[in-house]
């Protein structure tokens, strides 16, 4: 399976780079654990994730319907948006609407988890892994491309409605670095994926 295949490339390339690694975190979801084990299994490390529910993604399948309450019906969709020429440009137009609808603040009463309460607590995950690591520590952590949105975003200042102009160009497997110290955190590198450059390119 590709995931797999990614998340192996990928830890082999942490192994040359991370010589010590003090915490691995990662949401619940089984695509962040299958992630988490084969890139730690490739870097030689035998250690279990610290699992964190706020570091799963936001709920796509809630954010389709309430923009198109008949996509509860998922045959009705994959119908309606294979009616043209190109089905899966169809999905990625709607998609973003359906996102827009959401970031934009004005249908927030419709969300079980509106915007700003993902982005809070994706920040508050953040906050915590800070808090355990203590100074000068490394931590591994495996999540989605929704709370990497919301945390660039919180610490570039991004508004609202550009934020997911970062999200839609984020690669499974790609690295986000951020650096902290008594004065904050800082966003180091985003998306970084040469490890898929070069031999690995299909992936």
């Amino acid at each position: 399976k590709q995931g797999f295949e990614q998340a192996r490339v990928l830890g082999a390339a942490l192994a040359t780079r991370l010589p010590k690694v003090d915490a691995v975190y990662s949401g619940t979801l089984a695509r962040h654990r299958d992630t988490a084990a084969a890139c730690l299994q490739a870097m030689g490390l035998e250690r279990a994730a610290a699992e964190l529910p706020q570091l799963n993604e936001y709920d796509h399948d809630e954010i389709i319907v309430r923009h198109t309450p008949r996509y509860a019906d998922r045959l009705t969709m994959m119908s309606e948006l294979a009616a043209g020429d190109d089905p899966r440009q169809a999905f990625q137009r709607f998609f973003k609407e359906a996102v827009a609808r959401w970031v934009g603040g004005v249908h927030d009463a419709d969300y079980a988890e509106p915007w700003p309460v993902f982005k809070q607590r994706c920040a508050q995950a953040l906050e915590r892994m800070v808090g355990e690591l203590g100074a000068s520590k490394t931590a591994l952590v495996f999540t989605s491309g929704g709370p990497i949105t919301a945390l660039c975003q919180h610490l570039l200042g991004i508004p609202d409605n550009r934020a997911f102009t970062l999200n839609w160009t984020l690669v499974n497997c790609g690295v986000t670095k951020l650096i902290y110290s008594e004065r904050g955190v800082h966003l180091s590198t985003v998306n970084e994926h040469a490890h898929f450059e070069g031999p690995h390119a299909s992936l």
